[in-house]
This record gives C-alpha cells, structure tokens and sequence, in this order.
C-alpha cells in the first residue's frame, strides 16, 4: 500500500503561482513513477506532468511547458509541481499519482497505481 499526501492547492489571480507537493509513505519499489494530473468540471482526467525517480525523465503536456516545473525530492519522498504563469483555465482538482515497477513516463491515467485525494486549484481572472 502507498499513500500519497497532497497540499499546496488554492486560489490565485490569473499570472500568480502556487507549488503543489505530494509527499509518498508505505511500501518502497525498486523503480517508479510519479505524476500530476487534473480533471476540470465537465472534462476528462488529464495528464500534466510525470517524472522518472530513478532517471529524473520528465515530460509535460503542451499546454504547460515552460510554465510548470516537476521536481523530485529524494529524502522526503516528495515531488513538486511549480506552476507559474498560471491561467484561468488551468483551474482543476490536481491528482497526484504513483505508477510501479517501471522507469517510463506514461501519460494515461488507468496506468497509474496509486492516487491522492486531489487538491483544488482555482484561477481568477
């Protein structure tokens, strides 16, 4: 069993930025990978970003490059999601989640084992 815990999440105006942390406790793998995604009303579950923990790979959906940011921190079993230059429309519950067993980046929500409880994230404008 692995739990996640997610925080960070809030609101801000259009521009700001908010750092969301999901922090992973139970049972350890030899290799993983951990992601975010979002789910906006009325939308399908969509991935955002994910990082590689033994290779430090990451990859981002087209809508968030060089505005959000991935990172990993090894001793507290954590990764981050920096989100800068936010906008209205990435207003979302953000997911954390955990897919074992594999160094690849997969972008497809059912591949993924373990999930957080979610974390709103709201944008004004």
């Amino acid at each position: 069993q692995v739990q996640l815990v997610e925080s960070g999440g809030g609101l801000v105006q259009a521009g700001g930025s908010l750092r969301l942390s999901c922090a992973a406790s139970g049972r350890t793998f030899s290799r993983y990978v951990m992601g975010w995604f979002r789910q906006a009303p009325g939308k399908e579950r969509e991935f955002v970003a994910a990082i590689s923990w033994s290779l430090g790979n990451t990859y981002y959906t087209d809508s968030v490059k060089g505005r959000f940011t991935i990172t990993r921190d090894n001793a507290k079993n954590t990764v981050y999601l920096q989100m800068n230059i936010l906008k209205p429309e990435d207003t979302a519950v953000y997911y954390c989640a955990v897919k074992t067993t594999t160094w690849a980046i997969n972008i497809r929500w059912d591949n993924y084992d373990y999930w957080g409880q979610g974390t709103q994230v709201t944008v004004s404008s």
